[in-house]
């Protein structure tokens, strides 16, 4: 089971996390192996089966993931989801024992904790949602529960690398509507009027805005390491007909 941790997190006492590849579970075919993502067209059984090796690696009791909408929505986790998740990309807990996972295929996944407060976040940040204010509003709702940004330490794990993500000029134009100065994390590519997207810096620069300075970039791209990661881009790029997801997941203990 491949697992990254960041070694900012690392020493937190009382907190566990990991970034979760894709080895290490049951799944097979295009979904091999450890495919954490139910709304995959994956065996379900498989999926459940995944999700249960997570959560007794992270020794937690409840392993919870959103309904993933690309938004700023966080929620406040006291407990195991009743029925469907709710639709968010961040959710923050100051409950021991539940472990907040994010599922990802190219999207940045961000753990956040104030070991000191007793209190973690998880947060989905893919562009839409970065550019949304998901970062912003899950370090909010951690201060809700007595956390200060000041103290918390954060990580960008495992998503697309700026040399994979190429993107054209409607997305470059939505950045730069928004400010010109994200013209930094563009450099043009082969194409005319494409340019790659560093996903990885942008997200990391948004928690520096909010007075995160404690971060961790662990710079594992997932469409490059195919035998390490899900990805959708690359997915799409071999005209796959579906994709696994894999898990980023932190929690108190």
């Amino acid at each position: 089971m491949l697992t990254l941790e960041a070694a900012n997190l690392s020493t937190l006492p009382g907190i566990a996390h990991g970034f979760f590849g894709r080895t290490g579970g049951v799944s097979e075919g295009i979904y091999a192996s450890l495919n954490c993502g139910p709304g995959s067209n994956d065996n379900g059984d498989h999926v459940v089966e995944n999700r249960r090796r997570v959560r007794e690696a992270m020794g937690a009791r409840v392993l919870n993931t959103l309904y993933q909408v690309h938004s700023p929505n966080t929620v406040t986790v006291t407990g195991t989801w009743q029925g469907t998740p709710p639709l968010a990309d961040g959710m923050v807990t100051a409950t021991p024992g539940i472990a907040l996972g994010i599922l990802t295929a190219d999207c940045a996944p961000v753990l956040f904790a104030d070991a000191e407060a007793g209190v973690i976040g998880a947060a989905h940040a893919g562009w839409k949602g970065a550019v949304g204010g998901v970062v912003e509003a899950t370090v909010t709702a951690m201060e809700a529960l007595g956390a200060n940004r000041n103290r918390i330490a954060a990580a960008v794990g495992p998503c697309i690398s700026q040399m994979n993500y190429e993107v054209g000029p409607e997305f470059i134009a939505r950045f730069m509507a928004d400010d010109s100065a994200n013209a930094r994390y563009f450099v043009p590519s082969e194409r005319a009027e494409h340019h790659r997207f560093d996903l990885e810096r942008y997200v990391a620069d948004r928690l520096r805005r909010v007075s995160v300075d404690r971060i961790e970039t662990l710079g594992a791209c997932t469409y490059a390491r195919d035998a390490d990661f899900f990805s959708f881009r690359r997915t799409t790029h071999r005209g796959e007909k579906d994709y696994g997801r894999e898990i980023s997941a932190i929690v108190l203990r």
